[in-house]
């Protein structure tokens, strides 16, 4: 057992910090500020190969791993966290499924453009009145002459502001329930679909997140993503690599609050000293580090134990849980080393802080993962 990254993954962790750095964290207070992401920041990401780190390069992606990926979002996350949750969303949420349950037709049609970074995906699965419970969902899609006919809405859809591939999951048999769902592939210029202006939120707000609507959407049959019923299954794997993105885009917030917080106690006077010569400062940051250092690992775990192929549901959903509280948690330690200063907007802690309240709430709340957690331990 090495708790040290080997030589090659230390390469990859020093290219992606450098290119956050370097192009990321420029654009990141702006991006904010508009509400809106940069395309030209997105185009260099899918340039660099940073949309298809895990994918075989078969498929145009890196031929890489989960925990490369997890490596390359905690980076990006450590300047913008919206950064970290667009690359989530479009490679664990969209690309994955499709490599997983796609016919090679579909592989070819809509997973290499997504990997090879011609396009853009999203996932729609959360509505108005199905959130944590995605088996109270309402769209309906209904086959009729090898044409299916979607109606329905999508909430909270991130990337759908300018996907290209939209993946979601509709009923084909309400009287099913959860097996009465399936999944669909849906390009974006399908009559029918239509997508609303971002909606304002608190955190991640460059990041685009839409109401997406399906109006007599007509796609044939062959853009069903694995077998009728089959979409609650797809989904909740879906989910489960998702929260290894969403953990690694914790760390990243939180670790990137502290170095911004560790840089200013070192500046900063009061008292006649730098607050950074204080014990209790001192204390407080050695108590942070070792929070994120323990939620590290934990991402690292579930990143391997997936690359391995074995069971990482329980891994993932313990990583998410733990790091997006310690996200919170880091986030407002940082921002009280700043004072008053870390209030205003002019550092960019007070960012991170709103940001990092989401990573308790999507891709399964806190408590839906205390359920994943549990039900693995089997607890009578």
């Amino acid at each position: 057992m090495d708790f040290e990254l080997s030589k090659s993954y230390l390469l990859k962790q020093k290219l992606y910090r450098s290119f956050a750095e370097s192009e990321v964290r420029p654009l990141a207070r702006d991006m904010d500020e508009v509400e809106e992401y940069s395309m030209e920041l997105l185009k260099k990401l899918q340039k660099c190969g940073f949309l298809g780190i895990q994918f075989p390069k078969e498929y145009g992606g890196a031929g890489s791993d989960n925990l490369s990926y997890a490596l390359c979002i905690e980076e990006m996350s450590k300047q913008d966290a919206s950064t970290g949750v667009t690359i989530s969303v479009h490679a664990s949420l969209c690309c994955a499924p499709i490599l997983a349950f796609g016919t090679q037709e579909q592989k070819e049609v809509f997973l290499r453009p997504l990997i090879d970074g011609r396009k853009v995906g999203c996932f729609g699965l959360t509505e108005p009145n199905a959130g944590s419970d995605a088996g109270g969902q309402q769209s309906k899609a209904v086959l009729e002459d090898g044409w299916y006919t979607i109606n329905g809405s999508k909430v909270f859809t991130t990337n759908s502001g300018f996907a290209d591939t939209f993946l979601m999951f509709a009923l084909t048999d309400k009287s099913l329930g959860t097996r009465g769902i399936s999944a669909f592939i849906i390009p974006r210029d399908t009559p029918g679909l239509g997508v609303s202006p971002n909606i304002p939120r608190m955190g991640i707000r460059a990041a685009s997140n839409c109401v997406v609507t399906y109006d007599s959407v007509r796609i044939p049959e062959s853009y069903r993503l694995g077998r009728e019923g089959e979409g609650f299954k797809i989904a909740m794997r879906a989910l489960d690599g998702g929260r290894i993105g969403i953990a690694a885009q914790s760390v990243g917030i939180a670790q990137g609050a502290l170095n911004e917080a560790i840089k200013y106690v070192g500046e900063r006077k009061q008292f006649g000293k730098n607050i950074g010569a204080f014990q209790n400062t001192q204390f407080k940051i050695a108590e942070m580090q070792t929070k994120i250092d323990a939620a590290r690992l934990l991402v690292w775990r579930a990143a391997v134990a997936k690359d391995k192929g074995g069971q990482y549901a329980s891994h993932a959903a313990m990583a998410k849980l733990y790091a997006s509280d310690v996200a919170n948690d880091v986030t407002r330690g940082s921002l009280q080393l700043f004072g008053g200063y870390g209030f205003s907007r002019e550092y960019p802690v007070e960012r991170m802080m709103r940001d990092a309240k989401i990573t308790e709430i999507y891709e399964g709340t806190s408590e839906v993962m205390k359920m994943v957690i549990s039900g693995a331990m089997k607890i009578k």
